[in-house]
């Protein structure tokens, strides 16, 4: 694995309606957590990384595409690096944990989806850990 965690979520469903879940997801790092909705889905979001800080990518409606590239280097990163994409549904609950080391982009592959973000370092924090790559710095991996 090339990022740190995959959760699978379950899903439950009766007469009542559906229930998503996450029992094996400890909570215990997280700091603060965010919502993104974007307006369409051609839109890429892309690249953000961090050094240090740890993210959880949870789709909760719709879904989306997240490309994650290990980088060589902070202030000067190869541009041969070539993405991991994993797709994120909320149909098929599961949680993406991305440790510290990598950039991440993402757009929504359906219209209205969400996309809750968790992290484990303060907004604060986060800004002394951000390093933001232009869109075309690497390849979009759609495949």
């Amino acid at each position: 694995m090339v990022f740190s965690n995959h959760i699978q979520g379950s899903r439950f469903s009766d007469k009542r309606g559906e229930l998503n879940f996450f029992n094996a997801f400890d909570m215990g790092e997280i700091v603060r957590l965010y919502e993104i909705a974007p307006n369409d889905t051609d839109t890429v979001r892309a690249w953000q990384g961090h050094k240090n800080e740890k993210k959880w990518f949870y789709c909760n409606s719709g879904a989306f595409i997240v490309n994650l590239i290990k980088l060589d280097d902070f202030e000067n990163p190869s541009k041969t690096l070539v993405p991991d994409k994993f797709i994120l549904e909320a149909e098929n609950p599961s949680i993406l944990e991305i440790s510290g080391g990598y950039a991440t982009g993402f757009k929504a592959g359906k219209v209205n989806s969400k996309l809750l973000v968790f992290s484990n370092f303060s907004l604060e924090e986060s800004k002394q850990d951000d390093y933001r790559f232009s869109e075309d710095t690497w390849k979009w991996n759609e495949q």
